[in-house]
Order: structure tokens, then sequence, then C-alpha cells
């Protein structure tokens, strides 16, 4: 479970790399990356869209934050 929620975090901040990236310069970096196959784009794109949604679960779930005042 903690192997999991490390992965969908780097997940995240690795798109967020990214699209500050292409917000900023306008270049694409993740497709960059994902050698121009549209297949792999787009399935990073989906396992991102997921991992954000687990790491929303597991924050509701688990209240990491329930002792800090």
């Amino acid at each position: 479970m903690k192997f999991t929620c490390y992965f969908c975090v780097s997940l995240l901040v690795i798109s967020a790399i990214c699209g500050g990236v292409l917000a900023f310069t306008g270049f694409n970096l993740l497709l960059f990356i994902c050698l121009n196959n549209q297949m792999i784009y787009r399935s990073f794109l989906a396992v991102t869209a997921v991992s954000a949604l687990f790491t929303v679960y597991s924050l509701i779930a688990f209240k990491p934050f329930k002792g800090l005042k």
C-alpha cells in the first residue's frame, strides 16, 4: 500500500513537471518522452488519472493528517 501511494504520487509529480514545461514553453515534454507515440502518451495519461483518484481516496480513507493541528 505504501509503495502504491509513492508510485501514484511520483506519477502525479512527473505529470505536473511535464505540464509546467508545456504551459511555460509550449514544448510537450511528455509526448517527447513517449517518443511521439500516441498510444503510450494516452496510456500514461489514463494511468495518471487513475492514480490521482487513488491518491484522493487514500487521503479520505486513511486520514494521514488526522493528528496534526
